[in-house]
């Protein structure tokens, strides 16, 4: 069963956490990974863009003139691509992207990356991430002391001074452990979690 230490905001040693071998010792599977962000990104996309066609714009129901005797080409609609206000031809059109993916493969694309960071050392434990009251300066300090940056903290309940103190850092990202994704994870560095999330996130993976 793997483990790791857990230190406090000064990093410290303060003990050691045993990990579940079903979330963070399991086969990296890259096929699946890659199948999760793609999908994740893919829903991201709102697929609202369209444009209107001849069909769809207003007017023009009258021959613009007589088929014949005018020396111009012959013309059947105001309302052509070729017209000023005219319809656009093969614009865009709405459309859906959204995917989907099973639970138990999600979740274990979720595992693989969980297993991905801990081999490679990026990810550190805390006790608990607590600030008196909302500083910037102190939570870039904190950082300091144990030489990260581009991090995805992760707690198992919302903080409202941690959150205020870390909002305007950049490459710092806060997520409640409900709400871990592929994409969060891949996309920064480090992960950060607290004592209690790291069991709130088991407990979720698990399943």
């Amino acid at each position: 069963m793997p483990s790791i230490v857990v230190y406090n905001m000064n990093r410290q040693q303060v003990g050691e956490v045993q990990l579940s071998e079903s979330v963070f010792d399991v086969e990296v599977r890259e096929s699946l990974i890659h199948q999760a962000l793609k999908i994740q990104l893919a829903n991201r996309r709102a697929g609202t863009v369209a444009v209107k066609n001849r069909s769809a714009v207003s007017g023009g129901g009258k021959k613009p003139f007589k088929q014949k005797g005018t020396g111009g080409a012959r013309q059947g609609c105001s309302r052509a691509p070729q017209y000023p206000g005219g319809g656009v031809a093969f614009g865009p059109q709405r459309k859906v992207y959204n995917l989907s993916m099973n639970k138990k493969a999600r979740l274990a694309a979720l595992c693989s990356v969980l297993t991905y960071k801990l081999q490679n050392n990026n990810i550190t434990v805390l006790d608990k991430i607590e600030f008196d009251k909302i500083s910037t300066k102190n939570f870039i300090g904190f950082l300091e002391k144990f030489d990260i940056d581009k991090s995805l903290i992760v707690t198992d309940e919302f903080n409202n001074n941690l959150f205020l103190s870390a909002r305007n850092v950049p490459h710092i990202k806060m997520l409640k452990h409900d709400a871990l994704n592929v994409h969060d994870m891949l996309k920064y560095k480090n992960i950060i979690f607290t004592a209690g999330s790291v069991q709130s996130t088991e407990g979720v993976l698990e399943k």
